[in-house]
Formats: C-alpha cells, structure tokens, sequence
C-alpha cells in the first residue's frame, strides 16, 4: 500500500474527452512568416497575420486580386517565385494554401526537414499546428479550435466571445499593465492585492473604461489603489429579458460576470443566473404574482445591506426593470441609503412576444399608440383607465392579466370596443415552451378558466393582431370534438 498519494484515476478524463492538441501562442513579433499560395485561401491567412506584428512574407508566382490587395493593405513582402525548400529559412511558421494536395504535401515536407512548424490550410491531417478563430482584443487574445473537425462551429462561438467581450478589452488590459508595478509594491499583502485586481477589473475602472472615460477609469485606478477596502459597493437593476439566454443584452452578461451577489426573481430561468461568475453569491427573493416570498420592502433593504458591504450587487429582473418591475422602490430605497445605482434595460415581455407572433403593435393606418397595462392594480381591482385607448388605435398590451381577462374583456367592451377585436395570448414568450392563442376580445374571458395555461402570460388586444402570423396558433377557445354517428 502506498500512502501519501493521491488517487487521480477518478479525476482522468476518458481518451475521446481529452485534446488531441495544446493550446499554445506562438511568438510572431518581428518574427518571418511564410504564406506560400495564390489565391483566396492564402489570403485569408494574410489577413489573420496582420492581426499580428509579424513579418509576412508571400511567396507564388502568379497571385489572384484577392491576394494582392491583402498582400497591399499588410505590408507583405512579395516573393514572386515558386515555392522552394530555401524561402522557409529563417521562417516562425508556414503556411501553405496551395490549393493542391500535392503542391501542398510539399511544402509540408520541406518544412519538416527545415523544421518550420507547419499548417496545410483545410488539410488538417497535415497540419503540424491548427489556426484558431480569432479574438482580438490586443494585448488580449482569445482563440478558439475544432482541431479541424468543425471550422464553421470555431467561427460561431468566436462571434458569441466577440459579442461578450467590449471592445476597450484591451485597453483595460493595458491601463492594468501601467499599474502592476504600484500595485506590488504598494500592496505587500497577496490577498489583498487580488482584491484590489478583482475591483480593477470588475468595478468603476472598468465601468468608465468601457464607456468610453479613458481619463475616469485612470483616476478610479488611482483612487483604489489609494484606498484599498474602502471602495464603495453598487447595484445595477438589470433586465434580464423573457427569458431565452440570447435576448440578454451584452452589458447584462458582462455584468453577470462581475457581480460579487445575483439576488434574483422567480422568473428568471435558471440559465440565465447560471451565467454568473461562479463564486458569486446567489439570492433568490422568489416573486411571482400573488405569492411573494420576499416582501418588496425586504428586497429593498438587502440591496442597500448588501451595497454597504462593498458588494457589486446584480439585481436580476425579468424583462425590463422599468416595465412593472417595481424598480421605482428599489431605486427610491437606494438612493435613500446614498447607494450608487445603474438601470440596464431588457427586452420587455411584449416585444419578445410580438417578435415571436410576429404581431406588429404599431402599423400606419391602423395603431398609433402602444400601451403598456396590467390586469391588477396595487390592490388587485381591474384597471379600467386604458380600456378606452384601444377605440383611438392603441394596442394593448396586457401584463399578469390570466386570471381576470373575463374582467378585463368587459370592461374594454363595455368602453366601446367591438367583440370582434383580435386578440393574441403569448404564454412563456420567448421560451422553448411558448405557446401561442389567437382569437378575439369575446373569446379572452375563457382564458380565465384555462388553467392548464399557469406560464407567464402577455395578451394582445388590437386590429394590429389581425395582421399577425397566428395561422399555427391554437384558438382561444378550444374546439370540441365533434361525433359522428355511423351509418
């Protein structure tokens, strides 16, 4: 028996889960590379190099347009000769875009006498090394490989990084390179100098930064360096959307991503919290219509209890915070508590469930106006106030209005608009259980005993419903089966 080992078997990855490749950068700077093709291909290698500061270098005889306005906008050198074994010496890399595999092979055995790491574009058998999709974010560089398997997969999840990271990416990295030195030497304790990098990057320095106040992120640097510990913690009231991953907006993930606490409603789903950063505190203060978990006024305290610790707090809402999102008390209780705040929008429920049915709640000739409503006021009565809008073109967007639509039908009815009026109810808008009914303003009090339909509900009253895409839409009121006797 051997002590004092650990067991790593259970922790070994199974051979088809483990890298074929290790991910590596390579040194380029001042560096000869050598692109030995003539057309498209090796173009398109000329212009992943300039991305770079190496040297290119070119060599074929004959070159397509393509290769020569990249060869022109680079600054490559032009060999202007055919591939031989004495134009790789000296050569970082090589790259062959030949466009034959034999012309190809080639090159790639010179390369390997010479040893020059070498890559056969679209050849990845090969290939010594792969190309990654690449994220520039200079000095910072992501890049992403299928190891040849799947190069049209590499370039959608580049386009999901590049959508994530901002684009002063960089010049944060940079600013944070001028203050590495300060920082060791000012800031002895390990613990506390990565406190001080976690805020850097995560708080107002990269706050400002991002939006553009080179000058502010540079004295907000300062000024945390100055007072370590004593920065102050903040809340951003961010909407999280109806509720697909990929309708949060690109500052709500970068948020998510430098929040220390997520306190979080009911009806954000679970993936979207899940994209926090994993060490941050989760807080669900569970709201949902008529079964508060978390009184309002609890939540408002614990932002303020939270903030005053020195926290980076996301208060994560459903669709837009400003939208019956009740960010008026969150926002009254904050600035009361002298804690700095920002709001950042979300693609409200209506939206999503008009993009979805394809409902357009303005059209010329027919609506005008957009209302925004909600079946309940604070002490659960209908509202009758917007009932008469619809009669002067409005769409009407209903919010939380399931269980008194029979109430909400009569009342708009009773304002004078027609029975006939189309209506549209988006259950779960924008999720992969959406459900979709149409019908009109007559039909809407069934919906009120439909109690197999307990999602999020957004219903749609207005002629612009008439010009939707509902032809797939369950009807409101469902069809009963019809017997037919035999003969």
């Amino acid at each position: 028996m051997v002590h004092g080992r650990k067991d790593t078997a259970r922790t070994l990855k199974q051979p088809d889960q483990r890298l074929d490749v290790f991910p590596a950068f390579m040194k380029v700077a001042g560096q000869r590379v050598v692109v030995v093709g003539h057309g498209g291909e090796a173009a398109a290698k000329v212009r992943l190099l300039g991305e770079t500061n190496a040297t290119i270098v070119v060599v074929g005889r004959y070159l397509e347009p393509e290769l020569q306005e990249a060869i022109d906008i680079f600054q490559a050198e032009h060999v202007a000769e055919d591939f031989r074994p004495r134009h790789l010496t000296g050569a970082a890399l090589v790259f062959s875009a030949r466009e034959d595999w034999n012309l190809d092979q080639a090159v790639v055995n010179a390369a390997r006498i010479t040893g020059v790491p070498v890559n056969a574009v679209d050849k990845p058998e090969l290939c010594d090394f792969y190309t990654g999709a690449l994220v520039n974010r200079a000095p910072i560089a992501v890049a992403i490989t299928s190891t040849g398997v799947g190069p049209v997969l590499s370039r959608h999840i580049r386009a999901r990084i590049e959508a994530m990271l901002p684009r002063a990416t960089g010049e944060l990295a940079r600013l944070a390179e001028s203050f590495r030195d300060a920082a060791t030497r000012f800031i002895v304790n390990g613990a506390l100098r990565r406190s001080f990098w976690a805020r850097f990057f995560s708080g107002a320095v990269a706050s400002n930064l991002y939006a553009g106040k080179p000058d502010a992120a540079r004295a907000e640097a300062q000024r945390l360096l100055n007072s370590m510990g004593d920065e102050p913690g903040f809340v951003w009231l961010v909407g999280a959307g109806p509720g697909a991953e990929d309708l949060l907006t690109l500052r709500a993930q970068r948020l998510l991503q430098e929040a220390d606490v997520i306190v979080h409603d009911a009806l954000v789903p679970a993936g979207v919290v899940a994209m926090g950063r994993r060490d941050a505190e989760r807080i669900s203060v569970g709201k949902r219509k008529g079964a508060h978990s978390v009184p309002q006024s609890e939540i408002c305290e614990r932002l303020v209890d939270l903030a005053r610790k020195g926290l980076k707090v996301v208060r994560l809402k459903a669709g837009d915070p400003m939208i019956f999102g009740r960010a008026a008390e969150e926002m009254e209780a904050l600035r009361a508590g002298g804690i700095g705040f920002e709001v950042v929008p979300g693609v409200t429920a209506a939206f999503a469930a008009a993009a979805s049915a394809q409902i357009p709640l303005t059209l010329r000739g027919v609506a005008s106006n957009l209302v925004f409503a909600t079946g309940h006021n604070a002490n659960s009565e209908v509202l009758p106030d917007w009932a008469g809008l619809a009669l002067k073109g409005a769409t009407v967007a209903v919010y939380m209005g399931r269980t008194v639509a029979a109430a909400v039908a009569t009342r708009m009815i009773d304002a004078g608009l027609t029975a006939h009026t189309p209506v549209a109810v988006i259950e779960n808008a924008a999720h992969p259980d959406e459900r979709q009914l149409a019908g009109s303003l007559g039909d809407l009090a069934i919906l009120s005993e439909r109690e197999e339909i307990d999602g999020p509900v957004l219903i749609v009253i207005g002629e612009a419903v008439g010009h939707a895409a509902l032809e797939n839409a369950e009807p409101l009121v469902p069809q009963k089966a019809v017997r037919v006797a035999a003969a």
